[in-house]
């Protein structure tokens, strides 16, 4: 049986909730996200050039701001990955803070050595991973 994965619209518009939360609560929410480590990253659209902003877990790894692009095992990464590989910029909030960042995503051999530390803390991108082939990309956040 294939995992079925929510369509775009259906996505988007539970990511808005989440991001409407988020600004309106000092960047707290509740539900599936309580108590855990969100942020918004703003990218902009590879294709369209809007921006569009997008709720994430984060990890501070080795002095390093990490996200993944998990997709919750999709086969195809988020659409914020192929924005952030088009444009590196992007705008960050944390909280009730908010900057600019630069994304680098990590190369192999530095991801091989992170990504057993975000799974230690949130087992659920090890589950994210096996259900998947392509390899979740992880993407450091540099404040510009």
């Amino acid at each position: 049986m294939t995992e079925q994965f929510p369509d775009v619209g259906t996505l988007n518009a539970f990511n808005k909730t989440v991001v409407d939360e988020f600004r309106a609560n000092g960047g707290k929410v509740g539900g599936q996200f309580a108590n855990s480590n969100l942020l918004l990253l703003t990218t902009t659209g590879a294709k369209s050039g809007q921006h569009r902003a997008s709720p994430l877990a984060y990890f501070r790894i080795d002095g390093k701001l990490i996200i993944i692009g998990s997709f919750a095992g999709a086969p195809v990464s988020p659409a914020w990955v192929h924005n952030l590989r088009a444009n590196p910029r992007a705008h960050v909030e944390i909280g009730v803070e908010a900057f600019d960042v630069t994304a680098r995503e990590l190369p192999s051999a530095e991801r091989d050595e992170i990504f057993p530390k975000i799974t230690a803390a949130a087992p659920g991108f090890a589950d994210y991973q096996a259900k998947t082939s392509r390899v979740l990309p992880l993407f450091e956040l540099q404040r510009v």
